[in-house]
Formats: structure tokens, C-alpha cells, sequence
């Protein structure tokens, strides 16, 4: 089992491609490669934390969870609506979470942080929100399809 991490897929946004000038011709386009990386990425074993943003449409959420490999977990972001939360097919649904990977503390929300737990003794902040174009404290990582090539990475690839 490998652990990746993504954000703000976006999945049926139309608003995604011009706010944040997504190289698409159409949302079809778009959902279809970012299902496609997606799954070249992750196998059926592997594990997924999703730092919000999933998709416009809460009706669309159980179909595209579905189509995607892995155990999928949901770390709630401002564009969710609340039917995403309660779709079949989440491991998980939380606002932020603390992980313990390799002995180092993971602090996943969907927001950037000023400072968090940890943050003196190599713990580090996984988020989604800006789309790429925050720039980064030390130890502070935005996981977003938008600056990773459209896939969810692994820690090993982040760090």
C-alpha cells in the first residue's frame, strides 16, 4: 500500500478552468484526465487523502469515487457541499487531520496554515486552497492537482 495525497480536483467545475486557467478545452476534458492520472497513479490498495475541493456537484460524488482507485478520505474544503461529506465511498470525513507517517507528523487540512503542531520538530503541513501559487513555508506543502501535474503524489515525491 502507497499513501498519496492531492486537492482541488474540482471535478464538473467550469468556474476551475477560467479562475484558475486550467490548460482544458472543456470539463469533460479535464474530469476525464484528472481521472485518468489519478488512476495510472494509484492502485486499488492504496491509500488517498483528499485535502477538499473534490467536485461541484455532490450528485456527481459517489460515480467519481467509484472510478477511482484507491481507499479514498475526505479532508473537507470550502467548495464541498455538504451532500460530498455524506457520499458513499469516503473512508473518512474530517476537517483536518493529524497523521503519523515515518515518524513524522502530518498536519492535513484543506487550508494553509500560519504556523501548526509541530511545526519546530519537522512536522509538515499538508494543504490544498491556493491552487499553487502560495509560496511555501519550510515544511509547508500544497498537495492541489494545479501543482503537481494533475495526480495525487506521494509523501516520498512531496518531500
Amino acid at each position: 500500500m502507497t499513501l498519496f495525497f492531492t486537492s482541488n480536483t474540482h471535478f464538473g467545475d467550469h468556474r476551475t478552468l477560467n479562475i484558475h486557467k486550467r490548460p482544458f478545452g472543456s470539463v469533460a476534458e479535464m474530469d476525464a484526465l484528472l481521472v485518468e492520472r489519478w488512476n495510472a497513479a494509484v492502485g486499488p490498495d492504496d491509500e488517498v487523502w483528499h485535502l477538499g475541493d473534490f467536485a461541484r456537484k455532490a450528485a456527481d460524488v459517489p460515480g467519481l469515487l467509484a472510478r477511482l482507485n484507491g481507499r479514498k478520505h475526505l479532508v473537507r474544503g470550502n467548495n464541498d457541499p455538504p451532500g460530498t461529506s455524506a457520499a458513499e465511498g469516503w473512508a473518512s470525513v474530517q476537517d483536518y487531520v493529524e497523521l503519523a507517517v515515518d515518524r513524522r507528523l502530518l498536519v492535513l487540512c484543506h487550508y494553509p496554515f500560519r504556523s501548526w503542531n509541530g511545526q519546530h520538530k519537522r512536522s509538515v503541513n499538508l494543504h490544498g486552497h491556493s491552487h499553487g501559487k502560495l509560496k511555501p513555508l519550510p515544511r509547508q506543502i500544497d498537495v492541489g492537482v494545479d501543482a503537481w501535474g494533475y495526480r495525487p503524489v506521494t509523501l516520498e515525491h512531496l518531500l
